[in-house]
């Protein structure tokens, strides 16, 4: 088979087009906010309300309604209940979290068990993004205009506020205020992404590409460009491997993100595994070849030996060269001329004192210099 037609024979059929179509808007709108939310720390609230959503999703589909409301009322609530349990202040905000999103979560399966239903609600916990429907398509592309518009036009001060809260509330800006519109955004793109991942998986494209982008820069702003067309890339290859495949296309999607991830993880120029442990070993041995020449110098030091390094210009290596001498006074060859026969010579490098105690006491004292020059 030509390579080609692996990519080309999938693009056939109106329902995968249709598949394509839909993950790559929820794989914009949840890299970009993905960003926000590895930036603040809200990787657990991200699966807090993609998981408290599915009570509502089950009791749109039982009322015949839009499921996108459901979930939306049914995430705000899980906010409220969250902020609720964590003002108690007896409960940590982590633990909050924990017991709010289970709680709906447990549920909306409940739910689901006892609803009589035409249509089986299983897919709404696992996606089923290859039976998404024109008004579906029509549906998921609503709200992530909705939540791209409201994102980029409140960027600059949802950045303050993930990077310095205080600074926003100093310059006029509601941290409060800002915190629940990126809650409120985190619900309804939630809802986007729950037809093709399901509500379990939702975390997974909420958390990975900002992840992802967060170990290939240092600058929000090209995390904003690097997330959306890694998700992008990821979420269309998991589609066209599922069609080859035969299997679940929320799972593979999920699965290729996360085998990104992990590339990235150990193969980034910077923040890679790899390149820090290249960092330690250079460090390491920097730091050996630094105390082995302070602890050469100080050996050479305490033994008095005659030799120091000095620098060969044509090979650009430190080699031994021999010490210089320090120059003898008039005094010591005086003292010298005057010492009885027999006596021990002088050592240029002794001084004056040592001298006198040979030869005993000296006319004039020593003016040598008693360090290396």
């Amino acid at each position: 088979m030509n390579p080609l037609d692996l990519l080309t024979e999938p693009l056939q059929y109106d329902f995968m087009l249709r598949a394509l179509a839909a993950t790559s808007l929820a794989a914009v709108v949840c890299a970009l906010l993905s960003c926000w939310l590895v930036l603040i720390g809200w990787s657990l609230m991200g699966d807090a309300v993609s998981h408290a959503v599915l009570p509502g999703v089950v009791l749109s589909y039982a009322l015949g309604l839009p499921f996108a409301l459901g979930a939306i009322v049914f995430g705000i609530l899980a906010v409220v209940l969250i902020g609720a349990v964590r003002d108690s202040r007896r409960v940590a905000e982590d633990a909050a979290i924990g017991i709010v999103f289970t709680t709906l979560f447990a549920l909306g399966l409940v739910l689901i068990s006892v609803t009589p239903s035409h249509t089986d609600l299983g897919h709404i916990l696992f996606g089923s993004v290859l039976g998404v429907s024109r008004g579906d398509l029509v549906q998921i592309a609503l709200l992530a205009a909705i939540v791209l518009v409201l994102l980029l036009m409140r960027r600059r001060d949802l950045t303050l506020y993930a990077f310095d809260p205080t600074h926003a509330r100093a310059i006029g800006l509601s941290p409060r205020r800002l915190g629940a519109l990126l809650l409120g955004l985190l619900a309804v793109t939630a809802v986007v992404a729950l037809q093709v991942v399901g509500v379990i998986l939702v975390v997974a494209m909420l958390i990975i590409p900002g992840a992802t982008a967060r170990l290939l820069t240092d600058r929000f702003s090209r995390m904003l460009l690097i997330a959306p067309t890694f998700s992008v890339a990821a979420s269309a290859a998991g589609i066209l491997l599922s069609y080859w495949l035969d299997a679940a296309s929320g799972g593979l999607i999920v699965l290729v993100q996360g085998t990104l991830y992990a590339l990235v993880h150990l193969f980034a120029p910077r923040y890679g595994l790899l390149a820090r442990h290249r960092v330690w070993r250079g460090d390491g041995s920097e730091g050996s070849v630094s105390s082995g020449a302070a602890s050469s110098a100080d050996g050479s030091a305490a033994t008095g030996s005659s030799e120091t390094t000095g620098f060969s210009e044509t090979t650009g290596v430190a080699v031994p060269t021999e010490r210089q001498a320090p120059p003898v006074s008039d005094a010591q060859i005086a003292s010298v001329a005057e010492r009885p026969s027999g006596t021990a010579p002088l050592d240029p490098t002794s001084d004056t004192s040592s001298a006198s105690e040979n030869s005993g006491p000296s006319r004039t004292s020593s003016s040598a210099p008693t360090t290396m020059p």
